[in-house]
């Protein structure tokens, strides 16, 4: 089954770049990517840019409302995602806890639909 780990954490608790602690922080990015392709459950994966660079779509009795930023204002952002091939919630949690995010911040994990065709 497949799990979306969504990565969520505060603009200012994540190391910032250059810094001396953006090295080690990153390295524990590889390392748990590198874990995920080496034991074949990574699919895909992505870091994403700042909230502030996001577009919002809502469609409203006919009408498209176009707004810059996230859909909800929260203290933690989403910052990017993996999304896992797993046997089971407990093999995601396992894999969900080696995101160095989870330290500071939070990992959803959500079970991707699947619609029988």
């Amino acid at each position: 089954m497949k799990y979306l780990a969504l990565i969520y954490a505060e603009r200012d608790a994540s190391p910032t770049y250059g810094s001396d602690a953006w090295g080690p922080f990153m390295a524990g990015y590889e390392k748990a990517s590198k874990t995920y392709e080496e034991d074949g459950v990574f699919v895909s994966g992505e870091g994403l840019q700042d909230a502030d660079t996001a577009t919002s779509v809502r469609i409203r009795n006919g009408e498209t409302i176009i707004t810059d930023g996230p859909f909800a204002e929260t203290k933690e952002e989403l910052g990017g995602f993996y999304l896992l091939d797993c046997k089971d919630l407990d093999e995601a949690i396992k894999y969900a806890k080696m995101i160095p995010s989870a330290e500071h911040g939070t990992v959803e994990i959500r079970p991707v639909m699947v619609f029988d065709q």
